[in-house]
């Protein structure tokens, strides 16, 4: 039997941040999760309280007082409703905690800080709860995206739709990786798996040269997942050719398909590949807005 898989979910209490928690809750197999749902507060400084000395702010402080206070009840009780969706989902009551902590350095930072705690993956919400937190998450995100380069991170955005995930490989070390991730991690009872190349245009020899390799690469890679649990029918595989863009074909791909998870690998076998598949998965996680996008290490 697979041990637990830790997963550090990331939430600010806005409508999104839930659905990444209904997302997590139904794709991975609740008798091997281990989630922490974590959440960063920004406080007011302590240095703005010096104020309420003087009588002219005393009303002003104490309206931040109440907004803080507020803030810090409703992250309180998000977190507890996320809680309970994961107990009712049969999760093991000993593998789901709550964490609240205060900033420290930046939210992007403490939450990379608190990644290297033995995670086998960091998710969170695509939006916010406003214009502003919209951003803000945003930001947050792509800042992940740059600096978050040991674990696998998931961005959510939308509601999912949940039985069809898109592996997007090709013949470098890190697709096989993202493959295995999916094998190790999801629950392989419930899901359907396409493995998904697209080529750009060549002549007729490269584009032959390059149907031979990625057989070879869908035979292991559909190997890899039928041994860690999936069954035949549940695989399949796709090329397509003659694209301009290989992150807008896998786009268009999952939205003509009705896929609700796209998985794409960070790192190639050179440089080079590196750099072009990093390249592809900041596409995806910018085109494919209302999905969840995994960019695996």
């Amino acid at each position: 039997m697979k041990h637990r898989r830790k997963v550090l979910l990331v939430v600010d209490g806005s409508d999104q941040a839930f659905e990444a928690v209904r997302y997590v809750s139904r794709l991975f197999p609740p008798n091997r999760m281990e989630v922490v749902i974590f959440h960063v507060m920004t406080k007011v400084p302590e240095s703005f309280w010096d104020v309420e000395k003087e009588p002219a702010y005393r009303k002003e402080v104490a309206t931040t007082r109440a907004w803080e206070l507020q803030q810090k009840k409703e992250i309180q009780e998000f977190m507890e409703k996320a809680r309970q969706l994961f107990l009712e989902q049969n999760v093991p009551e000993d593998a789901v905690s709550i964490k609240i902590q205060e900033r420290k350095v930046g939210i992007a930072r403490d939450i990379i800080h608190e990644s290297q705690n033995d995670y086998h993956g960091v998710v969170m919400g695509r939006w916010g709860m406003s214009m502003l937190k919209d951003f803000l998450c945003g930001s947050i995100a792509n800042k992940l995206i740059g600096r978050l380069i040991n674990v696998p991170l998931c961005v959510v955005g939308g509601t999912p739709k949940i039985g069809k995930i898109l592996v997007a490989i090709d013949a470098s070390e890190g697709a096989m990786k993202a493959v295995d991730y999916v094998g190790d991690m999801v629950d392989n009872l419930h899901w359907k798996v396409t493995l998904f190349h697209a080529v750009r245009d060549f002549d007729r020899e490269e584009l032959h040269q390059a149907e031979k390799s990625m057989e070879h690469v869908f035979k292991e890679a559909s190997g890899h997942l039928e041994k860690a649990g999936f069954n035949r029918n549940q695989i399949t595989t796709r090329m397509i050719t003659g694209v301009q863009s290989r992150a807008g074909a896998i786009v268009v791909e999952v939205l003509k398909e009705g896929y609700g998870t796209v998985v794409v690998g960070r790192r190639g076998l050179s440089h080079v590949e590196e750099f072009f598949m990093g390249r592809v998965s900041n596409k995806v996680i910018q085109m494919a807005r209302k999905m969840a996008v995994w960019v695996v290490t």
